[in-house]
């Protein structure tokens, strides 16, 4: 797609449904009115009680989905507002580019791809336009069918991180068949798989928290010994994790060659024993590593767009591979030492089973469904439509209530 001016044209605050004058605050900006909606949102609770790394509650330091999101829209907000992007277009997309995700964060995802196969799968991203522009209640289009948050253009736009279907064999996508009037809509104009400015903008910001966020838990848990960090050995597996899962146009050289960047920063502790001073430390690591994984990726692409407002379509955001290295490192330290860590594959089996066997009892059972699901249900036209709901409704519950379904009806 060709590159345009900087600027947010007015079709770019356009909405689904036109809104109703007397519900329209005259001093509030359209954009900033998208990021009240997204707050003031029962789907964005909700996260507060879903998995990031590890389930909420098992420790009083480790981050949830809520508090991954917030992290993740503090550094998008400020990084997006450097490049000129308007601040509360990025916010939203960093708010709810997770509201899709289910249960038992990525595991929950897995075991509902697995449960809706027959009807295009699922994935958390696809899910998440779906509770944007259908399933969260704030407007009604003049059918009668929920338009969602009914966010503008933009807003949805920059929350979209695979503008694409599912393609055969493809796992990441952002929107299913049943959402394509919507999708296409705010897309007009725009082919698949291209990405406006924001939307990269969201995605690097969460590259980024979870990167460095997930490390920082991961050691303050007692989860991973620092130490391991500067280990040779420890580290060669952690090569293969984030070459295979991550980075896989990446050689192990570059990715060790990253290490010993970060290493040389002087940021990553050698050891943590709990106390406030190493507590300082870690976080010191934190704000350090943030800052530069935002500088580095700002540096460069100013230095390719030049200055001035860069928005929508008027820029790609460029990612140097060194810092990309170094960020698919410290992913792959959480993943091999926290989220595929041995103790964990019995827990994430079982966890699997729950998603499953809830799927199968608000089949078999309908009246289970929350009351505005129990609608969706009755008014789907086949089995598959009715299938999505369910889906619908699995996605939609935290870690604890899911839980306790499946302990109160014996799954």
């Amino acid at each position: 797609m060709s590159r345009v001016e900087g600027g947010y044209a007015a079709r770019d605050r356009e909405r689904w449904v036109a809104e109703d004058p007397a519900h329209k605050r005259v001093d509030r900006d359209d954009f900033a009115r998208d990021r009240a909606r997204l707050i003031h949102s029962a789907s964005l609770r909700r996260l507060s009680a879903k998995t990031q790394v590890v389930q909420p509650g098992s420790d009083d330091f480790i981050r949830n989905r809520l508090t991954h999101s917030l992290e993740v829209a503090q550094i998008g907000r400020e990084f997006g507002a450097a490049l000129g992007c308007d601040a509360d277009v990025v916010d939203t997309a960093c708010l709810a580019h997770d509201l899709g995700h289910p249960p038992f964060g990525h595991n929950g995802e897995a075991a509902l791809d697995a449960v809706s196969a027959g009807i295009g799968g699922f994935e958390g991203n696809a899910q998440t336009l779906r509770v944007l522009t259908r399933l969260e209640a704030k407007r009604v289009r003049p059918d009668g069918r929920s338009a969602g948050l009914n966010l503008t253009r933009a807003s949805l736009d920059a929350t979209t991180k695979y503008p694409w279907q599912r393609s055969p064999g493809g796992v990441k996508f952002g929107v299913y068949a049943a959402d394509l009037d919507v999708y296409q809509w705010f897309r007009e104009g725009v082919p698949d798989g291209v990405r406006c400015l924001e939307a990269e903008v969201m995605d690097w910001s969460d590259d980024v928290a979870y990167s460095v966020h997930d490390v920082e838990d991961a050691i303050a848990s007692g989860r991973v010994d620092p130490r391991a960090l500067h280990s040779r050995d420890e580290m060669a597996v952690v090569y293969e994790v984030a070459r295979t899962t991550y980075a896989p146009d990446l050689d192990t050289a570059a990715l060790e060659a990253s290490l010993e960047r970060l290493l040389g920063t002087g940021t990553i502790p050698t050891t943590y024993t709990g106390s406030r001073a190493d507590l300082a430390a870690l976080k010191d690591m934190t704000s350090r590593l943030v800052g530069r994984f935002v500088l580095v990726v700002e540096q460069a692409t100013r230095a390719k767009h030049g200055d001035g407002q860069l928005t929508r379509y008027a820029a790609d955001l460029v990612v140097p591979d060194g810092v990309r290295a170094e960020c698919s490192v410290l992913k792959a330290v959480a993943a091999h030492f926290v989220m595929f860590a041995d103790e964990r594959v019995s827990v994430m089996r079982g966890q699997r089973d729950v998603v499953a066997a809830l799927a199968e009892a608000y089949q078999r059972d309908p009246t289970r469904l929350d009351v505005e699901l129990r609608a969706d249900f009755a008014g789907a036209g086949d089995d598959d439509e009715r299938l999505r709901v369910v889906v619908d409704q699995v996605a939609s519950l935290t870690d604890r209530r899911a839980t306790a379904l499946a302990r109160e009806w014996d799954l």
